[in-house]
């Protein structure tokens, strides 16, 4: 049976058979130019031979040509992280301080427009209107909201924040103060008064004086800071101070109760 199998192999025929077979075929390297070439998205590789595009394959593939147009077509940069935080007081209040600070916008400012942009800001900004992973983050945007409102709406303290952007901090400066005798004179007498008031009823004079001083002082730093005159502005508020001291104990007065002025 060897024998015989090995000469049906190597006839002739089967020989002459073979050799016109091998000359029809393709050769290997006209097989590989003819074959279309695939990449893998995953690993990147190019495959000498057309993969089996069967449904258990795991990987994509996609021609060679279209990767390489992927990989070269230019990435467009990321958008910059814009800071959606006010760098400024004036800044939280776009409606009611819409000039901004002075010498641009106006010293005196309507707290009534201003408390209602106010009361609109933190309903939207209040912790517990936002999620649990936003909470942190809304209540420092509220602290800053609450903290430009306070500032804002009281005049001695908006003078000394105007004067701190500016390089002057007046607010925790001791030294500062206003070297008038006239003035030093006005301020003893005035805690002396105090002092010496046996009723609320004794000090009702003195508060509506106190009222027109502090009145007085506010237009005296509007018109500096609308020449931008920080010097002058600086030393009224200074003087301001004594006015808002003056304020506060004639509201905190209690009969027999000593007078400290803080200026």
């Amino acid at each position: 049976f060897f024998t015989f199998k090995m000469k049906r192999i190597t006839s002739p025929a089967m020989q002459r058979s073979w050799s016109a077979a091998s000359q029809c075929a393709p050769k290997p390297q006209q097989r590989l130019q003819q074959t279309r070439r695939y990449t893998c998205i995953f690993c990147q590789h190019r495959p000498q031979t057309t993969p089996d595009p069967s449904p258990q394959s795991r990987h994509r593939l996609i021609p060679a040509s279209t990767v390489r147009r992927q990989h070269s077509a230019p990435r467009s940069p990321l958008p910059k992280k814009e800071s959606l935080v006010p760098q400024t007081h004036y800044e939280f209040f776009p409606v009611s301080l819409a000039a901004g600070p002075p010498p641009q916008g106006p010293f005196e400012i309507d707290l009534k427009a201003l408390r209602q942009e106010f009361l609109q800001l933190q309903s939207k900004a209040h912790p517990d209107l936002h999620p649990a992973e936003q909470k942190r983050r809304a209540e420092a945007l509220s602290s800053r909201i609450n903290e430009a409102y306070k500032t804002l709406q009281d005049p001695l303290r908006r003078a000394q924040y105007l004067l701190s952007l500016r390089g002057m901090d007046v607010a925790e400066d001791e030294t500062a103060k206003v070297d008038d005798p006239d003035l030093l004179m006005e301020v003893l007498e005035t805690r002396e008064t105090i002092e010496e008031a046996e009723t609320e009823d004794d000090l009702l004079p003195l508060k509506e004086i106190n009222e027109r001083r502090i009145g007085q002082s506010g237009k005296v730093l509007e018109e500096a800071f609308g020449k931008d005159d920080l010097e002058r502005a600086k030393e009224e508020a200074v003087k301001l101070r004594y006015w808002v001291n003056i304020k506060e104990s004639l509201v905190a007065w209690e009969k027999g109760k000593p007078v400290v002025l803080i200026h």
